[in-house]
């Protein structure tokens, strides 16, 4: 990689960073060109240059946002053994990045589907998919919790991922909004108390 392209590139992360800030604290349509070009100090043209569109910036930040998302739950939980240990694991993993980085800076995920629910267009398709292909994962280890005889054979791997889904959102509502100290403690608990009714 050359300097040139390289220093482009860093400005690129530079503009998806800011504007993924932007959006933690304003959501998804609060971003504009001329919003990012004025945090970093560069013209709306050299945005533009950069990242295209305004919705193709939106993409980067939910993509980007996606990315720390699994790189920190999802893929070193894949050092853990497939079923139950590594079901256990991702959801401990989700819990303390709620609590060390959504209590802070908000979900996009949740934030995003919140915003986009009743909206059709090419934003709302991507954040359906980033959310979906989560949730197939998520699906998928609970899969083959089952097949690894940890998890009873009637559990409904749909059923499991909704009740996590509705836990992590149900623990972002208590830490940012009511403030409790106690929130991520109980979530953990939650957690265990759930995932016994769910073992062979």
């Amino acid at each position: 990689m050359d300097a040139k392209t390289q220093k482009s590139e860093l400005t690129r992360a530079a503009i998806v960073g800011a504007a993924l800030d932007l959006a933690a604290g304003e959501g998804l349509e609060a971003i504009t060109l001329q919003a990012v070009a004025d945090r970093i100090g560069l013209s709306k043209s050299g945005v533009f240059s950069r990242v295209g569109s305004r919705e193709a910036l939106q993409i980067a930040v939910i993509e980007e946002f996606g990315r720390r998302f699994i790189a920190d739950v999802f893929v070193p939980s894949m050092q853990q053994p497939k079923g139950l240990p590594r079901l256990n694991e991702i959801v401990r993993r989700w819990i303390v990045r709620t609590r060390d980085v959504e209590a802070q800076s908000g979900c996009i995920f949740t934030a995003g589907a919140f915003e986009l629910d009743d909206r059709e267009g090419p934003l709302r398709d991507f954040l359906l998919g980033e959310v979906t292909r989560w949730r197939a994962a998520l699906r998928r280890t609970v899969v083959q919790a089952v097949e690894a005889g940890h998890l009873k054979d009637d559990t409904d791997p749909e059923q499991l991922v909704g009740e996590v889904y509705s836990l992590a959102m149900g623990l972002l509502h208590d830490i940012r909004f009511l403030r409790d100290p106690r929130a991520t403690e109980r979530a953990q608990l939650t957690w265990e108390r759930l995932v016994k009714t769910y073992q062979s």
